[in-house]
């Protein structure tokens, strides 16, 4: 995060940046310091595949808000 206050990259971009290396660095430090990487594929999906889910049900709701705000906006002004 200090690289992106240093090339001062502002807004949404920033955040995203931010997200994603910290998304990278988590997936890193499972895979090799955690032993991951070797370890049984049923393990690993048992593992990730939770957090994955619940990642997809965010994006759904809140692209199910997104409409739910249009609409409103759409209709009640």
């Amino acid at each position: 995060s200090y690289l992106v206050d240093y090339f001062r990259v502002e807004g949404l971009t920033r955040w995203v940046l931010i997200v994603v290396l910290m998304i990278a660095k988590a997936g890193l430090i499972v895979s090799v310091f955690m032993h991951m990487m070797w370890e049984r594929l049923a393990l690993v999906y048992a593992i990730l595949m939770p957090p994955l889910a619940l990642l997809v049900l965010m994006v759904l709701m809140a692209a199910e808000a997104h409409h739910t705000f249009g609409m409103r906006a759409l209709f009640f002004h």
